[in-house]
């Protein structure tokens, strides 16, 4: 088996986890490639050819941004994904720091399952087009600034926001910003696009939850630009008047897990949630 790593770009953490997942993959005789940049940051690890993965595995080792990154380059590549945790809380890591030798075991042995999880795709007024696994996000450009924006769910115009921004989130995102927001944790297993409000200075604030087969348009109203990001990524700004159409995607991103877990259990343990 052939495991192309992708390390968070700066975190010393993540170099020396790297290490260690390198370190791991020889004793168990896995191949393990990184991309140049990071040939001098993972001793032992063989350089691949840029813009090419070459592997049967993506493992990212960082945070649940870098499991992001991995799961992009992954589906273009059509291969599944998994994680190593080297950030804080990294709900979508499947493989803590000290489990490395089990987890790379347990890949070379095929003790895994592969789950699909549903992928959002946006398409600008201007038409500029963006996938991603987490969520979209209209947001205001300029910090002491709200904007605003009119949601509208299947050509019925629905609610207009004044707020720091409005995230379409995937169940699979709905415990990143979107939960930071204040919108629900979702199982992953279901299909369903949430929208929710960042700070809003509106009567009705509400998170809400649509079916995977809603059509959902952002609009810009009043006099303010405001930025769009898919996943964390920068994809310019939005003007007055201009909008972004978000839909479920077709790419389906395949996250390996090595253990089955309930989402409930998965909530406790990310959480350190007691038991009632």
């Amino acid at each position: 088996m052939k495991i192309a790593l992708v390390l968070h770009p700066s975190r010393t953490v993540a170099a020396d986890l790297a290490g260690r997942v390198a370190a791991a993959a020889r004793k168990l005789d896995l191949g393990i490639t990184v991309d140049e940049a990071d040939a001098g940051r993972v001793p032992g690890a063989t350089t691949r050819p840029a813009g090419s993965l070459a592997a049967d595995v993506v493992l990212a080792v960082g945070g649940d941004g870098t499991v992001l990154e991995a799961a992009r380059r992954a589906v273009a590549a059509g291969l599944p994904v998994i994680g190593v945790n080297a950030g804080n809380v990294g709900f979508l890591a499947e493989i803590q720091p000290d489990e490395i030798t089990a987890g790379l075991t347990a890949l070379k042995n095929g003790d895994y399952s592969i789950t699909d999880r549903m992928t959002l795709a946006a398409t600008t007024s201007t038409g500029i087009t963006l996938g991603a696994l987490n969520d979209v996000v209209v947001e205001k450009d300029v910090s002491q600034n709200i904007i605003r924006v009119v949601v509208s769910a299947d050509d019925e115009q629905l609610v207009e926001y004044r707020a720091d921004g409005v995230i379409v989130a995937t169940p699979t995102g709905s415990t990143a910003y979107n939960f930071s927001a204040g919108g629900p944790l979702i199982d992953p297993e279901l299909k369903a696009l949430t929208v929710t409000a960042v700070a809003p200075h509106t009567l009705f604030g509400r998170p809400i939850v649509f079916g995977a087969t809603t059509r959902l348009r952002l609009t810009v109203a009043g006099e303010r630009a405001a930025r769009l990001n898919g996943d964390g990524r920068d994809y310019g700004l939005l003007q007055p008047g201009e909008s972004v159409t978000v839909t479920a995607g077709t790419d389906v991103v395949r996250l390996i897990r090595l253990a089955p877990q309930h989402f409930a259990a998965s909530i406790k343990r990310k959480f350190h949630l007691h038991d009632a």
